[in-house]
């Protein structure tokens, strides 16, 4: 009996063991233009039993790649795209580095600490004061997906003064909005008022239109 145990490893399974048969058939061919005519047809084969790559870019530069792959890159044909190495698939990625500098308040995330110390670096003017307002909304809203009940807005702004490490102050003359609803936490984002166009789009909590039932009289 012939168990799949006792064969060689299927370097790609999503082929099967036929194509990876014909790619080792055509590794022994000896006359290169008998060979790279035979691979050709490998590759018409294997496009047909992978229907689902011709959704990719340039999913014939993919097959070829698979052939390469599957023949340990040992194949020698004339392949009608660059021949890829061993090195450009073992290679791992560079890790992408993480923040790791620990939040000064969990509940409002990373994002708002971010911008606010981008708001910091600004010079003082109605243009920082307008980015303050516009932060001061969103972080009231942020805040209302924790703590569903309210919040005032010397909390919203004692907060910002905080997480700058007190290099914004609030004007005294601004105050937020009063039109942000209470305790649904799946419709925060959909609400608020904010006092600058280039910083924000305005919510507006809309109108639940019900369903007019006529009835014959």
């Amino acid at each position: 009996m012939d168990y799949n145990t006792q064969r060689s490893k299927l370097i790609m399974p999503e082929y099967g063991r036929h194509v990876q048969k014909m790619i080792d058939h055509v590794m022994n061919i000896k006359d290169r233009e008998k060979r790279n005519e035979q691979i050709r047809a490998v590759v018409g084969v294997m496009g047909i039993l992978n229907p689902q790559l011709r959704d990719i870019n340039d999913f014939k530069h993919k097959l070829w790649d698979h052939v390469q792959i599957i023949s340990d890159f040992q194949i020698d044909i004339d392949s009608p795209y660059p021949t890829p190495t061993r090195e450009t698939f073992v290679n791992k990625p560079n890790p992408i580095p993480l923040e790791k500098t620990p939040l000064k308040a969990a509940h409002y995330g990373r994002n708002i600490q971010n911008m606010i110390d981008l708001v910091a670096e600004k010079e003082e003017g109605e243009v920082r004061d307008g980015m303050i307002h516009v932060l001061a909304n969103y972080m009231r809203q942020q805040y209302l997906i924790w703590n569903k009940d309210t919040v005032t807005e010397e909390t919203i702004f004692k907060d910002i003064v905080a997480l700058s490490g007190g290099r914004l102050s609030i004007p005294a003359e601004m105050h937020l909005s009063t039109s942000v609803p209470q305790g649904n936490s799946g419709n925060i984002h959909n609400a608020g008022h904010t006092s600058s166009r280039n910083m924000h789009r305005n919510f507006r909590p809309g109108k639940k239109k019900g369903n007019i039932i006529k009835r014959n009289k």
